[in-house]
């Protein structure tokens, strides 16, 4: 009597992400190990990346729904004006400074409110 491999033959699902098979992975290794151009560490990194899939770009990483602090510098870079002009803008009250706690100075303004700014 014969046993069935329920790997065998269909792909392996993690989640809603499809996963290779071992076997499949295995004719990978083996023709990158035969290829003299591929290093030992680049057949190392393809082989992680076939394991587990791509990796999602830093970009999407980063959105999330947690407020984030960004600092004078990188609110005048996306409002594409100076560093006295953010400081008008402060107190002006357009932006708003957010202090943490603890703190006298403020420590940047909120990517929420630069955004809003700069869509209007």
């Amino acid at each position: 009597m014969s046993t069935y491999n329920s790997k065998v033959g269909t792909a392996a699902t993690c989640g809603e992400t499809k996963v290779m098979l071992p076997t499949t992975l295995e004719i990978i290794r083996s023709g990158l190990k035969a290829d003299p151009s591929v290093t030992l560490a680049e057949r190392v990194r393809f082989l992680a990346l076939l394991r587990s899939g791509p990796i999602p770009p830093k970009n999407e990483q980063l959105k999330s729904d947690e407020p984030r602090l960004i600092r004078r510098a990188e609110t005048a870079h996306q409002l594409s004006c100076s560093l006295r002009t953010v400081d008008k803008l402060a107190a002006a009250g357009v932006l708003r400074k957010r202090i943490l706690p603890g703190r006298v100075r403020a420590s940047g303004f909120l990517a929420s409110d630069v955004t809003a700014l700069i869509l209007g």
